[in-house]
């Protein structure tokens, strides 16, 4: 079963499951297609967008087992 972490690649996480995205668009992340996005982890994304990396890595990871 797939998993991420704080340093996996926002890209890596999209083409893994694109339901993934909502995610994303909710801390405020709304240019998931452009190349620097799709190239940031996890963790730098949080970072500019002032949210807690772990917390968004278990809602994820949760995400990703319920499928």
């Amino acid at each position: 079963m797939a998993s991420v972490t704080k340093d996996t690649i926002i890209g890596d996480i999209l083409d893994l499951d694109q339901s993934t995205a909502p995610f994303f668009l909710e801390m405020g992340m709304h240019c998931l297609g452009c190349p620097s996005a799709r190239g940031e982890t996890l963790e730098q994304a949080c970072a500019v967008h002032g949210v807690d990396p772990e917390e968004l890595v278990q809602k994820i990871n949760e995400h990703l087992q319920s499928k």
